[in-house]
């Protein structure tokens, strides 16, 4: 029998969970809350059989619930996250933990003392052509490595898709770098171990209350030099984004694109991985409700827990105060 969970936020990545659960199964979105009545509506046209509580206490705290899923501002995280360990119930939420470093260490010692499992949704955890990179760094494919590239642009930010969500152009809980430089920064860490911020720099508004518009780091993952440049603004020919992280080796450069696409290059131009997979996005989403659906059943699952979450939050907090 699937878990039977509770969603509290019902924004966009919420949606999204919702949408790819009613595709690949792996758990029941069961109940919900969100301060937002029309987002409420919108989840239950998704997915009829979703309960609407009374608020998010209600929802965790329900005895027919076996897990809960956090997809609320970040501001947020904590209070539902510590709300849902006191409960004794599994929990996973969407990075960051939060918005202040000593609150989320607090609460990676409440996890680390209940003992309630947890976990954050970093989908490059279970991705395929991060597995095929993991193949390629261990069976000497790509031989010594010599450095690693994290190249973000965005011609707008937020993007459109993201607009419903207010607070990712906000200082205070947003901004690309939180936002995306996140997830490889978590891959960085997967594939080489924990990284150490040497220098960085960040460009924000006059404002005070927009988010940054650039950012540039020089880290170092196991000796292995990591270099983080980002930025907003302007268009190209095609008006694309730009997402890319790249591994260079002494026999061969693989780079991870557009979030699911795979290519590599022994100096003789580019190839494409994962021709395999028809569609690559839809591969990931299904990779991760399964790993998903597996962390609240008690399964194996490959997922990043909360103290991996600290990490790269601390990473990230840091570089955006330079």
């Amino acid at each position: 029998m699937s878990a039977r969970i509770a969603i509290i936020g019902l924004g966009v990545m919420a949606t999204r969970m919702i949408s790819n659960v009613q595709r690949y199964g792996g758990f029941e979105a069961a109940a919900a809350w969100d301060p937002d009545t029309d987002a409420c509506r919108r989840a239950v046209q998704l997915a009829p059989a979703l309960r609407i509580a009374d608020n998010a206490a209600a929802a965790i705290q329900d005895k027919d619930i076996d897990g809960v899923y956090i997809a609320s501002p970040p501001a947020s995280h904590r209070a539902y996250a510590e709300m849902a360990l006191a409960a004794g119930k599994p929990v996973l939420s969407e990075k960051p933990l939060g918005i202040d470093i000593d609150a989320s260490r607090a609460l990676v010692d409440a996890a680390n003392r209940c003992g309630v499992a947890n976990a954050v949704n970093f989908p490059f955890a279970t991705a395929a052509g991060v597995a095929e990179m993991e193949t390629a760094l261990a069976d000497g494919t790509i031989g010594d490595v010599a450095g690693v590239d994290i190249r973000l642009h965005f011609c707008k930010w937020p993007r459109d898709w993201q607009q419903p969500a207010a607070w990712l152009s906000e200082r205070a809980q947003g901004g690309f770098v939180r936002e995306t430089f996140s997830h490889y920064a978590y891959l960085a860490e997967k594939l080489f171990g924990p990284a150490r911020l040497i220098h960085a720099v960040a460009r924000y508004p006059d404002d005070h209350r927009s988010a940054e518009t650039h950012a540039l780091a020089l880290m170092e993952c196991s000796d292995i030099p990591v270099t983080f440049a980002g930025g907003t603004g302007g268009l190209d020919a095609s008006g694309a984004d730009r997402i890319d992280f790249t591994v260079w080796g002494a026999q061969a450069g693989y780079r991870l694109y557009d979030w699911n696409r795979l290519r590599s290059s022994r100096g003789d131009g580019w190839t494409e991985h994962l021709a395999d997979i028809a569609d690559p996005r839809q591969d990931g989403y299904r990779r991760q409700i399964c790993a998903i659906g597996s962390f609240f059943s008690g399964g194996d699952h490959g997922l990043p827990g909360f103290a991996d979450a600290l990490r790269i939050q601390e990473l990230v907090e840091e570089i955006l105060a330079a």
